[in-house]
């Protein structure tokens, strides 16, 4: 999986993001536009600079990437938790 840059951020494809929220590619605009699902993009400083990390909450759980600066995703994890964050949406979904 591989992320794209753009002059919003980072874009993230609903056909890699859904399957990680349990949800079909269609649904994940739909679900960001009416702030179901919520994002937070973090960059790293020091020790983790170079990498950026997007998470995503939906339905109890939270979805994170963690990417390079051009995008190509280093690691990712899925793990339940117990409200939906809501923050900003800090990243398109396309």
């Amino acid at each position: 999986m591989k992320l794209r840059r753009t002059e919003h951020g980072l874009t993230v494809d609903a056909a890699d993001l859904g399957p990680l929220l349990g949800l079909s590619p269609a649904d994940v605009p739909v679900l960001m536009r009416a702030g179901d699902i919520t994002s937070q993009s973090e960059t790293g400083i020091g020790e983790d600079e170079g990498k950026i990390r997007l998470t995503f909450w939906y339905d109890g759980q939270r979805v994170r990437l963690v990417c390079d600066t051009e995008g190509n995703v280093l690691t990712t994890s899925r793990v339940p938790v117990r409200r939906n964050a809501r923050s900003s949406l800090a990243v398109d979904v396309s």
